[in-house]
């Protein structure tokens, strides 16, 4: 049993000074120091915040690693990198790519899927396939010779280890035929991106069953005063959103309001491209050249493509840039997240009988150790 002492605790709705935290593979109990039990192995979080691990939603890869190499070495290389950013689990994210590429690279994280749970590295809880069912006008820095309808059999094909699905709603049949036969015959979350939906056709495709939006305000039709499109209907539905927090993707005007519009709704994500935690640069991604500098990745034609974000340094951004309490912008990158995907009766914040995915961070949210299953998986 061992306890994490000296620190302050992050809860869902406070943060807690002089308690302490047990645990072991699970969360035990947070007392007050004094109170500690005999016996217990003393970590001290030297000042620093005790959180709940990070779980990001929508990375595509790490360290030079893409998830579309659809390679081992790959995903054990970004599943390492990211316990630097305390990131405990994550959803590895393909993209619009040829599908066999697409269906490797998932059967690829399915058969690391539970050896996961026990490596030195965040684990795999599930994938996200960013396409290819995606609309031409708005892919992005998605290839546009790869875009397909959208295909239900597919999604259910791979059920199993696929935890969110990004499509473009009109892409689909009038009625959403393949919306409505993924969300009847699988738990997959259908999350509408990489969109040119009208605010009409985004309701009634969120009434159909979509349930999430990938990167709100990217890649979709805007918020106009007589067009409200995409972007009003993800703030106007019961859905919940994807934010990249970077300062960059979304001005960072917009935090507070999107916290008040939607509360525990809102997940940040880092939408992260092999080239993070490298140097600037050039790379690629699904064979294009990507050129990296500042915060910034772009296409050769200046396209934005993704992000190079730590998701510890997106929580951060958003707390430092707006009114959001920070046990508030912890929930936005742990909590609601592990709500999405319907993991946060066991993840996602620190509670007792949760399992002990903990990150110990300095006083400016820099990792300096993370804990998965109660076991010391990194130290800075």
């Amino acid at each position: 049993m061992k306890a994490i002492t000296n620190g302050k605790i992050i809860l869902t709705d406070c943060i807690l000074e002089k308690h302490a935290i047990i645990f072991d593979e699970k969360i035990i109990d947070i007392l007050p120091e004094d109170k500690l039990p005999d016996g217990v192995k003393i970590i001290d979080a030297n000042g620093g915040y005790i959180a709940p691990g990070l779980i990001d939603l929508h990375i595509h890869g790490y360290l030079g690693k893409d998830v579309c190499d659809g390679e081992e070495e790959s995903i054990r290389t970004i599943s390492k990198g990211l316990l630097a950013n305390g990131v405990t689990g994550y959803l590895p994210t393909t993209m619009t790519e040829d599908m066999s590429v697409i269906r490797k690279a998932l059967e690829t994280c399915r058969k690391l899927h539970e050896e996961s749970k026990a490596w030195d590295g965040s684990i795999i809880l599930g994938c996200h396939a960013e396409g290819p069912f995606i609309s031409e006008s708005k892919k992005g820095a998605q290839d546009a010779k790869y875009i397909l309808k959208p295909d239900a059999s597919f999604v259910k094909e791979y059920k199993d280890i696929l935890k969110t699905i990004t499509l473009a709603p009109e892409t689909d049949t009038e009625d959403f035929k393949a919306i409505r036969e993924i969300c009847a015959d699988t738990s997959v979350v259908v999350s509408m991106g990489h969109t040119s939906a009208d605010y009409e056709t985004a309701m009634k495709s969120i009434d159909a069953g979509v349930k999430h939006t990938t990167h709100l305000f990217n890649a979709m039709t805007p918020l106009v005063h007589r067009a409200p499109g995409v972007v009003g209907a993800a703030l106007n539905g019961d859905v919940s959103v994807e934010l990249i927090v970077d300062t960059f993707h979304v001005d960072k005007a917009f935090y507070n309001m999107l916290w008040k519009l939607k509360g525990r709704k809102l997940c940040f994500i880092t939408d992260c491209l092999p080239a993070g935690g490298l140097p600037e640069g050039e790379y690629t991604l699904g064979g294009q050249k990507i050129i990296y500098k500042g915060i910034v990745c772009r296409l050769e034609d200046g396209t934005v493509a993704g992000s190079v974000l730590h998701l510890n340094k997106g929580v951060w951004n958003v707390y430092t840039n707006s009114e959001i309490p920070l046990y508030e912008c912890v929930n936005c990158a742990s909590l609601n997240p592990a709500s999405v995907i319907g993991i946060d009766k066991t993840k996602g914040s620190l509670e007792i009988g949760k399992d002990a995915d903990i990150i110990i961070t300095d006083n400016e949210f820099e990792i300096t150790k993370t804990i998965i299953a109660g076991e010391v998986k990194y130290e800075s």
